[in-house]
Parts: structure tokens; sequence; C-alpha cells
């Protein structure tokens, strides 16, 4: 993982909400945020909006929250990502945003969910890359 200050006490707080869950959710949790860093090993963790884990690079990449009955992966830009192995099964009507809702019990298709990351953030690196060259072309 690539650390920043900010980083350092996120990844503290998410090891924290892991440890406080206590249960199901809480192992689920710390095995995606396992999954996620070795998607991407330059995953940067944040703790945003009052408490919401949050993995990013070049922009945010999801959100990982904790619900009664779920543990939910929201990915900001997944209605632009390609998802064959259909793991987004909440917030389908959304004009940005796709989650993964996953319950007790449930196994994760970790090749499909490291697929889903790379795409989000190759899909992040590829609008910073446009936002530069259009920001430089304004600038000539």
């Amino acid at each position: 993982m690539k650390e920043t200050a900010s980083s350092v006490s996120a990844s503290v707080l998410i090891d924290e909400r892991i440890k406080e869950l206590g249960d199901w959710r809480g192992k689920m949790f710390a095995r995606v945020r396992s999954i996620i860093h070795e998607a991407d090993p330059e995953i940067v963790e944040e703790w945003k909006w009052m408490g919401t884990p949050v993995f990013s690079h070049s922009g945010i990449v999801c959100t990982g929250e904790t619900y009664k009955s779920v543990v939910k992966l929201t990915f900001a830009k997944g209605a632009s990502l390609p998802d064959p192995s259909r793991l987004f099964n909440s917030s389908l009507d959304g004009n940005a945003r796709r989650a993964i809702d996953i319950h007790e019990g449930e196994r994760i298709d970790e090749k499909a969910l490291k697929a889903l990351i790379r795409a989000a953030v190759a899909l992040n690196l590829e609008s910073k890359s446009k936002a530069k060259r259009t920001s430089a072309k304004a600038g000539k």
C-alpha cells in the first residue's frame, strides 16, 4: 500500500472498524480490503464523509461500507466499467455509481473483483490523462 500521512491514519481507522464489527462483516470487509490491495498495490486508503473507508488511485475507486446485513462496495464510476461476471447487484439504476452487496455466507469471485478494481483504476488514470491533455491544449 502506498502510504501518506493521511492514509496511515485512515488505515488505522479501517483496522479499528474491522475489529469493532467482530462478526462475519469484519472478516468479509478485511478479505475484500485485501483483494483490493492485491489488485492494485498502489491503492490509497482514505477516511471520508464522517467514517466511510475509501479506496483511491488517481480518484475514488470504491468505498467500503458495512450495514446490518451486507458489506457494500460502491464504485464511483461503476456504470462506466465492464462487468462481465455481473458482480454489480445494487445501485444499478444510477448514472455513475454501481455497488456490490455481499451477504453473509456469500463467496467472493476474487478474480472478477480484481478485474473490476483494475478497470476502475485504469478509468481514473485515463480520465486524469485526458484532463492533463485538455489543460495543456488550453494553455497553449
